[in-house]
């Protein structure tokens, strides 16, 4: 999955206590004059398996009715009036506009001698699409997205080119929306195909191949019913595409495809919810015959690609840390597979991919990137070098020439893209943006610390040179734990200024990622979950008790599913904390199933329908473990109407829980925008202001000042 997810050091500061010392906005934690927003609490409740569960705000779950309108619009006001003119906050945002308007690529294919790049450059307030004749050539620009609407709110993404480099798919998103829809550009007259526009809808974006000679391209689309694998033959109507595979799947099912390089055979994925079981089927497309199953019914992960006349399947089953199968196309059955590349000792594979020669698989170590190369035989060769220990988040194979690109980010370096081919000593830059000088100075370290059950847990630490541990440095932890996502060294302009200014940033490797393989991952799932908030309880405990802070100087900060650990951890431990922030956070688990595509999660936190799961699910759902009374935490939440992926309510509803709970005098605020989700990049503006307005928060909460100059 792709998945957009996204440190700057002044290079002569005086002193830590001239970067700490108190800035006097407003008294410490306080909402100063500015009174609360009034929300009223009803006596909604609900009986489930014998238990009354009371939800005074599922009013709020209505986005559209005007009481929920009149009640957003009065805490955005609320919300402005106590950050967006705080003092500082001009130079705050220039500061962080430093490290956002520069160059930004997103993705880059290799197709036919050609580079195709989707990338922000410095200056723009978004990315769009270029090409390149070869590695060094100028950079000719495609589509600007600029021109896709009036309000210049869209975006465009890069989606896939034909082989021979002819044809160029794109995505158009408004705001931050998951729907998008599909455009085909003809390259050589530069003008987009007029029968061929998929409308708006939820697609497998990053699974869209295109047929060798260009007839047809195959697609996922989710309606109601259920996923669906889809042919569209170009210069026909989209409503006559055909349905190849899915008409079995419910909607709780997700579907993933690829296409072999010659286009005689289909590769359909079935994933079993988001984070569960997969079975794989084969399609020879030249034949009547129905797809083929190649492995169902295994609690197991397998994806497959084809390169030759062999099916290439990744798989957790019977490896923890992933293994690599080859089969026959012919008889692509578990009787007929063979290791290509056996589990390894201690690096974890992520995922695979071909080139015309090589087998390229990006692995992970000890939470870091590592390239691994094979013969398509399975012979190891020299990995590919990277610049440092950082993460690796895309790589795309041509199948067709020796030609691989992969992205590369770290604390320090900005996202890049390189290319790379067999025989190659080095990877060359395609899109690699000059590391700021302030960058230049950050310290990284990775520590290790205790958790339940036995557990050792690794956390990466990222700060200036000169700040030593002195029990009162302002840290800002960072974690996940979910999904088989793993956390790996990145970066990000908030976490950039926020070192800058002398903080230190911390990002735990909580159980329920894949750091470690599927047995980390079921350690933090299910009925296992409360490991990934205890293991984030931990992190905070190591850094107390380790001299760099203490409790009142320690935020928190998790997106979607680390917005479910933020809140969780604010109400099992609201004293471990001074300041949290939840991007789109998902808080609401026994009604979280009923909204957009939640009910895909339930293999990751179980279902409120089953009586044990539902016990679980109610023991730590952040919503229902508010208590009156409690001294939480400062606390910013984050959402807007474009997140169709996790509802806006569940930030609304806690919203409006703990102002409603807290007596800590302490701020509890919504930052809510009208087009922002999870989906898509902000525009270079509107990154800015969420990004400002985030440190704002935590500047206020910790009294941190400007750097010295």
């Amino acid at each position: 999955m792709r998945i957009i997810r996204s440190s700057s050091l002044s290079i002569i500061i005086s002193s830590v206590a001239a970067i700490l010392c108190a800035r006097v906005h407003f008294a410490q934690g306080s909402a100063a004059s500015q009174p609360v927003p009034p929300t009223k609490a009803e006596s909604t409740s609900a009986v489930i398996h014998g238990v009354t569960v009371k939800d005074p705000y599922q009013w709020l779950e209505d986005g559209s009715s005007p009481d929920t309108r009149a009640w957003i619009a009065s805490q955005q006001q609320y919300t402005s009036s106590l950050l967006t003119s705080r003092p500082g906050m001009n130079e705050l945002r220039e500061e962080t506009r430093k490290l956002v308007d520069i160059e930004e690529p997103h993705r880059v294919l290799y197709r036919s001698g050609r580079y195709f790049i989707e990338k922000k450059l410095a200056g723009q307030q978004a990315a769009g699409l270029y090409v390149r004749d070869g590695v060094s050539g100028a950079d000719k620009l495609i589509i600007d997205p600029a021109g896709i609407n009036a309000d210049r709110s869209a975006t465009v993404e890069l989606l896939n080119v034909s082989a021979d480099g002819k044809l160029l798919a794109y995505g158009v998103r408004q705001g931050g929306r998951d729907q998008l829809s599909i455009r085909f550009r003809d390259l050589a007259s530069n003008s987009d195909l007029a029968t061929d526009t998929f409308p708006e809808a939820r697609y497998i974006y990053w699974a869209l191949p295109i047929a060798p000679d260009r007839s047809a391209v195959y697609y996922i689309k989710f309606d109601d019913a259920g996923p669906r694998i889809y042919r569209h033959l170009f210069g026909h109507p989209v409503a006559e595409d055909t349905v190849l595979f899915g008409q079995q799947l419910g909607p709780e099912k997700l579907l993933s495809t690829s296409l072999s390089p010659d286009g005689n055979y289909l590769v359909a994925t079935v994933l079993h919810g988001a984070s569960g079981a997969t079975d794989l089927y084969l399609k020879d497309l030249r034949s009547s015959q129905p797809f083929q199953t190649v492995v169902a019914g295994i609690n197991a992960t397998f994806t497959g690609i084809v390169s030759g006349n062999r099916l290439y399947i990744e798989t957790n089953w019977n490896a923890g840390r992933g293994q690599v199968f080859g089969a026959p196309l012919a008889t692509p059955d578990q009787a007929h597979w063979r290791v290509v590349v056996p589990e390894q000792k201690d690096a974890i594979i992520e995922g695979i991919a071909t080139t015309s020669d090589r087998l390229i698989l990006n692995a992970m170590r000890n939470a870091h990137s590592e390239l691994l190369v094979y013969t398509l035989d399975g012979k190891a060769q020299s990995a590919i070098t990277l610049p440092g220990l950082g993460s690796v988040g895309t790589i795309d194979a041509d199948p067709l020439s020796p030609q691989l690109c992969f992205s590369y980010s770290s604390f320090q370096t900005p996202n890049s893209f390189y290319s790379w081919h067999t025989g190659s000593a080095t990877p060359q830059p395609i899109s690699a943006p000059e590391v700021p000088a302030a960058l230049r100075d950050v310290v990284v370290e990775q520590v290790w610390y205790p958790s339940t059950g036995g557990a050792s847990v690794p956390m990466f630490l990222a700060h200036r040179r000169d700040l030593k541990p002195n029990g009162n440095l302002p840290v800002l932890l960072y974690g996940y734990g979910g999904f088989n996502w793993a956390q790996l060294p990145s970066f990000s302009a908030e976490e950039a200024v926020w070192v800058e200014r002398g903080g230190v940033y911390a990002v735990a490797n909580l159980r329920g990622g894949n750091e470690f393989g599927e047995t980390w991952h079921r350690a933090g799932e299910l009925e296992q979950k409360q490991n990934s908030f205890d293991d984030f309880a931990n992190a905070a405990r190591w850094l107390v008790s380790h001299n760099y802070t203490r409790p009142e100087r320690l935020a928190i900060q998790g997106l979607s599913n680390g917005g479910l650990l933020v809140t969780a951890s604010i109400t099992q431990h609201p004293e471990l904390y001074g300041a949290a922030i939840g991007r789109y956070p998902l808080i609401d688990m026994i009604r979280y199933e009923r909204f957009s595509i939640a009910r895909w999660w339930t293999s990751e936190y179980g279902s409120v329908n089953d009586p044990e799961q539902f016990k679980i699910l109610y023991a730590y759902s952040p919503y229902h473990r508010v208590v009156k009374g409690t001294r939480y935490p400062a606390v910013l939440l984050i959402t807007g109407d474009g997140d169709t992926r996790v509802d806006p309510s569940h930030a609304r509803k806690m919203t409006a829980m703990l102002q409603n709970a807290t007596a800590s005098g302490k701020p509890v605020l919504l930052l809510y925008d009208s087009k922002s989700g999870h989906s898509g990049v902000l525009s270079a503006d509107a990154e800015v202001e969420q990004t400002a307005n985030e440190l704002e928060f935590l500047e206020w909460q910790f009294h941190i000042s400007e750097p010295s100059k």
